[in-house]
């Protein structure tokens, strides 16, 4: 079993690294092609947001806002069959290194032609009102 978790656990850090790249060279429709076609954002404020081309429009939005890179640190991952649960911190910088937000977050994962997907996305910021 613990090598099943070890397993999952680099599945979900590679994909989160494409996130990080993708994010980093301003491509927004590369981020939304890590999504499950009918997956959804659930951001604070906001209703939901749903498959990709929406969730591409979301991510663009906030690089036009100024948002440069977007660093994930993941503090656990729980795999159950075909889904998985990932749990982390997010940090969200501008132009040089500027931290605009930071906070943690929920992904859950699941399984699509053989490779994972970020199914349901949803995270809260650290910083006060």
């Amino acid at each position: 079993m613990a090598t099943q978790t070890t397993d999952i656990q680099n599945d979900i850090r590679t994909a989160d690294d494409a996130f990080e790249n993708n994010f980093r060279q301003g491509n927004a429709a590369a981020i939304a092609e890590l999504y499950t076609n009918d997956g959804m954002l659930l951001p604070a404020g906001s209703d939901f947001v749903q498959g990709k081309e929406a969730i591409r429009d979301f991510w663009q939005g906030a690089m036009n806002m100024g948002i440069k890179e977007a660093k994930l640190d993941i503090l656990e991952v729980d795999l159950q069959g075909n889904w998985a649960i990932e749990r982390g911190r997010y940090q969200l910088s501008g132009t040089d290194g500027v931290v605009m937000d930071q906070g943690k977050y929920i992904v859950i994962w699941k399984q699509e032609q053989g490779q994972w997907k970020l199914h349901r996305d949803i995270w809260n910021t650290n910083r006060t009102a």
